[in-house]
């Protein structure tokens, strides 16, 4: 079974100027918060790009633009989702005086 030295990988991290703290779990899940965000917007991008190609491509089917549409609609709430996320995060940083939750994205 494989075993991860998180102290060797710390120190690694250190060294590349790459500062985070690895040792907790809080650590981990803040090193990653970013890329998730930004992997949901691209995700979230392509959803949508594919929900107006169903719409395209229907050729007046109903069934299909209703399914485009459908999928335009579940990327707009998606979006709404994550941006009201990181306003929350945002705001609460602020009130809360946490500046761990401010610089978190």
């Amino acid at each position: 079974m494989a075993a991860i030295d998180f102290g060797v990988l710390q120190q690694n991290l250190n060294e590349t100027g790459y500062n985070q703290n690895l040792n907790t779990l809080g650590g981990i899940v803040s090193a990653f918060v970013p890329y998730v965000f930004g992997l949901a917007g691209i995700v979230l991008f392509l959803y949508f790009i594919w929900g107006g190609f169903g719409i395209m491509m229907s050729h007046g089917d109903p069934k299909a633009t209703a399914a485009g549409k459908d999928r335009i609609t579940r990327a707009v709430i998606g979006f709404v989702i994550i941006f009201a996320a990181f306003w929350i995060v945002q705001i609460l940083g602020l009130i809360l005086g946490i500046s761990q939750f401010r610089n978190l994205f």
